[in-house]
């Protein structure tokens, strides 16, 4: 008998990653189902039930079906009971809620930038790299770096001296950033970089970028 739980998306989304480091972590059943988004899968009718924006991921637990990765890695945590999410603490909860929108709006957008100019032109669409995007991008992310740098010279991790899905949710965009050749960037942020590298050697993070590479 098939899992209730099932993910729609191809495992190199970053948002899929997400969603599929959550359900390792608290040990879940599911099937991931492959939306081949070259052939526009993603707009279909079947798909855009599922999600109306026509993204993926979506996700579905027997009746329930959801999308946007971090509500859904949100769901994943409370119904297991994980701490990823330290709901028993309004002040350590509330700050993976800062954390978790600052990698939102504040990083995801220009990593974005950097993968979809150094993985999705030059490989899926057959186009080259423009750097300076990549360098205009680059610039931004130094800025939002030396925050981060700043916020981890002070704790251990993002919300404080304990691990969260805060951090977790970085790892699939960072999965990215590190096989391009601006990785050495991260030399100049030690503590970001230390971070980074033990949130990377987790082994959800671990199986699920493997996938990612093998996808």
């Amino acid at each position: 008998m098939a899992p209730a739980v099932k993910v729609f998306g191809p495992a190199k989304s970053t948002c899929v990653a997400r969603v599929l480091i959550c359900l390792e972590e608290v040990g879940a059943e599911y099937e991931l189902v492959h939306v081949h988004i070259p052939a526009g899968e993603h707009k279909s009718p079947a798909h855009l039930a599922r999600n109306p924006f026509g993204q993926v991921p979506a996700f579905q637990d027997g009746d329930l079906v959801l999308f946007e990765s971090r509500a859904i890695s949100k769901y994943i945590l409370r119904k297991h009971a994980s701490d990823l999410l330290k709901e028993g603490s309004v002040t350590e909860s509330t700050m993976i809620d800062v954390w978790l929108e600052v990698e939102s709006q504040k990083l995801d957008p220009i990593m974005s930038v950097i993968a979809f100019q150094c993985f999705i032109v030059p490989i899926f669409m057959g186009g080259t790299t423009d750097q300076k995007i990549v360098s205009d991008s680059m610039e931004k992310l130094r800025k939002v770096l030396e925050i981060y740098e700043a916020r981890l010279s002070k704790s251990r991790y993002l919300a404080g001296d304990f691990i969260s899905l805060a951090d977790l949710s970085h790892s699939p965009m960072f999965h990215y950033l590190l096989a391009t050749p601006h990785a050495p960037l991260l030399s100049g942020y030690p503590h970001v970089k230390s971070w980074i590298s033990g949130i990377m050697d987790r082994p959800s993070v671990k199986k699920i970028t493997e996938l990612m590479k093998a996808s």
